[in-house]
């Protein structure tokens, strides 16, 4: 295993398994997501699934090498209790926020699942990423017992790809922890390489998925574990097991109001004008943050 300082949370660890073709992800996320949550007096039920859903945005972002890339997670039903849920991902920078219906939710009670919060939805996954690649997007049912095996889902149907996601949460009094970690069958080589085809029903791949699905929950969430000790852990009769740091994972809600007076410029001024408060101010919220902005137009 290749040194590498401890990471402990807020920081993604890549690693990869050259004998088996597997590349992986692993993230805790701790004073982030007190920073992003913060934002929202969200109910428990709201909390974890939102913390959930940006440590998957961490793990699946992370996977994207090209500067200035993005990535953009969105689950939506029509008429559920949770209307929308979207977090995204740009070199590090993590934010995200969720849109429900407050009554609908109380009568679901303590623990709702996940068809119970959606109904009939989907899971929208997009990367944007600079140069020649450019934007895709696949769209798959929401279907499963969590966003995590929504998301394995997606790579399975959308990118034909084996991918294994276990994440934990949990409510300490106030404060919510989440981890996880993604591993996947890239079977023409390790990254950097054309993958040519996918093989789902593959040895190597059925032993790595073996191994990181016994990854306990406590383990995920353990910050006094190194996120290297945790993968040491479960890969530590591998041949080798390579390991890097990735960025250092902020909030990164990048809303100001020149940013929103750019995109207003662009209406029409009739529209402006209907925009406009009593005040004769266009006032906008971000949802992400909570924070309003009054826009000197």
């Amino acid at each position: 295993m290749t040194d590498t300082a401890e990471i402990r949370s807020d920081r993604p660890l890549t690693f990869t398994i050259p004998a088996r073709d597997v590349r992986g992800r692993a993230v805790r996320l701790d004073r982030v997501l007190d920073e992003i949550l913060a934002a929202h007096a969200y109910p428990p039920a709201i909390t974890h699934l939102l913390a959930e859903a940006l440590v998957v945005t961490a793990l699946i972002g992370s996977l994207i090498k090209q500067d200035g890339g993005q990535m953009t997670m969105q689950a939506q039903t029509d008429g559920g209790t949770v209307r929308l849920l979207v977090c995204d991902w740009r070199e590090g920078e993590l934010r995200g926020y969720v849109d429900f219906d407050g009554e609908r939710l109380a009568a679901l009670g303590a623990n709702p699942s996940l068809y119970a919060l959606f109904g009939q939805g989907y899971l929208a996954i997009t990367f944007d990423r600079s140069g020649e690649d450019g934007r895709w997007q696949g769209i798959v049912p929401l279907e499963g017992a969590s966003l995590a095996e929504a998301c394995e889902s997606y790579f399975a149907q959308s990118e034909q790809v084996p991918t294994l996601i276990r994440v934990a949460t949990r409510l300490d009094g106030d404060r919510c922890r989440a981890g996880g970690m993604l591993v996947q069958h890239m079977p023409d080589g390790e990254e950097g390489r054309e993958r040519l085809a996918a093989r789902v029903e593959d040895p190597s791949w059925d032993h790595v998925a073996v191994l990181a699905g016994s990854v306990r929950h406590e383990e995920l969430l353990d910050t006094d574990l190194p996120l290297e000790a945790l993968v040491w852990r479960l890969f530590h009769e591998e041949d080798a097991v390579r390991v890097a740091a990735g960025p250092v994972i902020v909030r990164g809600c990048r809303c100001t109001a020149a940013h929103y007076e750019q995109i207003i410029r662009r209406f029409p001024a009739s529209e402006q004008a209907e925009m406009r408060d009593a005040n004769g101010q266009i006032v906008v919220d971000c949802a992400f943050c909570s924070r309003q902005f009054c826009l000197a137009l």
